[in-house]
């Protein structure tokens, strides 16, 4: 290694002699940061209590049939895409605090346009909008937290992203049963306001303070957050404005990220999650539990639980073995689903719908249920899996694994495959159980499951304890 390559690699940021930061404000720039995710948390979740009730709604023009329903749920998703490529084309222009000031206005916009819905459209577009926002803090929170903190502490507040979103999305389902769709809507607007007042008070990166040529800025910077001026080698003149060029696609340390990135959110779509959630409530119904619809409160207090405990071991067990850990959990509980449906299909039939609801003709009712206790073992499994690692760790590596020249565009790109999966998965999973069966549907998400585990193995590095800095030194080669 050259000289030259040495000075390249010393992080931008650090604690002088690998020494403790001294303040610890760090933790509530995060916090504030991770609100963007608690009010998009939130967003996904409130279609659930909501649906039935705008589904009973005394006026005519705010009742939604079978498509609007759909629609209304779905639609987040298209939103959130957009707001993928928008939030990345804002990360780098305005910076990584003032994304996430302005994400608050969608979201407070799109909840008080369903508050005073008077139709449909206005249910629709109040959606909408809230999913823009959706997308534009799934990818700034990620990228403001990973740069605002120092190695020892980036994977709990990293991982603190998803278990916001769970949070949000169990407070949804909570909420919704003592609040009607209205008011509901307006308990959503209440975390993107506290956000907006908190972030206001918080600073912006020091690494875009730096490939700003702001270095006063950013040496105040890290006086608020650490409590200590910290050591670091200002960035070439010129960096943050070269931008990306398809020639640059040539470059291991743009290529290689680029393909990690893309692969784990796509894999985190295809792990059968949507599936899993879709069925909830049923199985819970097949093994008789008097309130089905406590599934989902007991899948999100399992969501938040188990993404908790990632968080406050990711720093210590590392991203690779939780994905590998959670990888292999979820090859095994989508294996038993599938065994499950094949199980209860009962006799042959030319229909592709299984209809959960009637035990298997060939057993004793009995039977049945216990069957469908083995479900809920399975369900459960699952969920704490993807929590404990493919729930979180794509986002944090997301965050991570970026040079700063083209982090915008490469997590916009990462975001759009995220929740473009996410409505593609969620539109065509009935289709693909027509064709496939229930059964098949299960195993071909076991299938991808052991991809994600093999991808995982042979591809991802180690990024625990590292700097940014050294991470994208790894992917040059150095």
């Amino acid at each position: 290694m050259t000289p030259e390559d040495q000075e390249e690699t010393q992080p931008l940021l650090g604690p002088p002699g690998g020494s403790a930061p001294l303040s610890r404000r760090v933790f509530l720039a995060a916090f504030a940061a991770a609100l963007g995710p608690l009010t998009f948390g939130f967003a996904l979740g409130y279609s659930s209590p909501a649906i039935p009730s705008l589904r009973r709604a005394a006026a005519q023009a705010l009742r939604l049939d079978d498509a609007a329903a759909s629609w209304f749920g779905a639609i987040v998703t298209l939103g959130a895409a957009a707001g993928g490529v928008l939030g990345g084309w804002l990360v780098d222009r305005a910076g990584r605090k003032l994304s996430l000031l302005l994400c608050t206005l969608p979201f407070v916009v799109g909840f008080a346009v369903i508050t005073a819905a008077q139709n449909v459209w206005m249910l629709l577009g109040g959606r909408l909008l809230t999913g823009v926002a959706c997308g534009i803090a799934s990818l700034v929170a990620p990228v403001y937290i990973s740069e605002i903190a120092y190695p020892a502490v980036r994977g709990l507040l990293g991982s603190c992203v998803q278990l916001m979103v769970v949070t949000g999305i169990l407070l949804a389902y909570l909420a919704g049963w003592v609040l009607e769709w209205r008011w509901l809507a307006v308990l959503g607007c209440v975390p993107a306001s506290f956000m907006l007042l908190l972030m206001c008070y918080m600073p912006e990166t020091p690494r875009f303070l730096l490939t700003q040529h702001k270095r006063q800025e950013a040496m105040a910077a890290m006086q608020f957050l650490w409590g200590s001026e910290q050591t670091w080698e200002e960035p070439p003149v010129g960096a943050e404005h070269q931008g990306f060029r398809l020639a640059q696609l040539r470059l291991p340390s743009i290529y290689k990220p680029f393909i990690i990135g893309v692969s784990l959110m796509a894999f985190q779509q295809l792990s059968g999650i949507n599936a899993v959630m879709f069925y909830a409530e049923t199985i819970f119904e097949e093994a008789k539990f008097k309130e089905s619809s406590l599934a989902s409160v007991i899948v999100g207090i399992i969501q938040v639980l188990f993404t908790a405990m990632a968080a406050l071991i990711m720093d210590k067990a590392g991203r690779r073995l939780l994905l590998t850990l959670s990888g292999v959990i979820m090859v095994f509980s989508t294996s038993a689903f599938g065994a499950y449906f094949k199980l209860t299909q009962g006799g042959p039939s030319n229909s592709s719908h299984v209809d959960l609801s009637t035990p298997i003709s060939m057993e004793p009712t009995s039977a049945s249920v216990g069957l469908a206790w083995l479900a809920v073992g399975s369900m459960c499994l699952f969920i704490a899996g993807f929590a404990v690692g493919w729930g979180p760790i794509p986002w944090l590596l997301m965050s991570e694994i970026f040079p700063l020249h083209v982090k915008g565009l490469a997590t916009g790109v990462c975001v759009l495959t995220n929740w473009f999966m996410a409505f593609l998965v969620t539109k065509e999973f009935s289709s693909v159980m027509e064709v496939l069966r229930p059964y098949g549907a299960f195993w071909l998400a076991s299938a991808f499951c052991i991809f994600s585990v093999l991808f995982t193995l042979s591809c991802v590095p180690e990024t625990k304890g590292k700097t940014l800095e050294q991470i994208t030194a790894h992917f040059e080669g150095r």
